[in-house]
């Protein structure tokens, strides 16, 4: 079962939207019930609950899809890296292969 934020964030299917909705209700949470201890104020204490959902909300969003966009580089370098390692195994443009002297004058 799916289940859409504001009508059109996928959260199941969206990577990222998961996490950061979990991650900014906690947030909320913490400085709604932070506030309202310090000043016992409600009105007010909604309203910062309601920022701090959104800040900590994006702020994990933007973490996250950082992450794994780098996350997706580094693993494209290494499909690269071991597509090249297959095609160049054992022939002379391998270079893990330890080249004599004979084989370098033939180059």
């Amino acid at each position: 079962q799916s289940f859409k934020l504001l009508g059109f964030l996928d959260v199941k299917n969206v990577p990222c939207a998961r996490e950061s909705v979990l991650y900014g209700s906690l947030g909320s949470l913490v400085m709604g019930l932070g506030h309202f201890l310090a000043t016992s104020r409600v009105r007010r204490s909604c309203d910062v609950a309601v920022g701090g959902f959104i800040c900590t909300m994006l702020g994990y969003w933007f973490y996250c899809r950082f992450n794994l966009a780098h996350q997706r580089i580094r693993q494209r370098m290494l499909q690269e890296g071991m597509k090249n390692r297959i095609l160049y195994e054992g022939s002379y443009l391998d270079p893990e292969k330890k080249q004599t002297g004979s084989e370098r004058s033939d180059s």
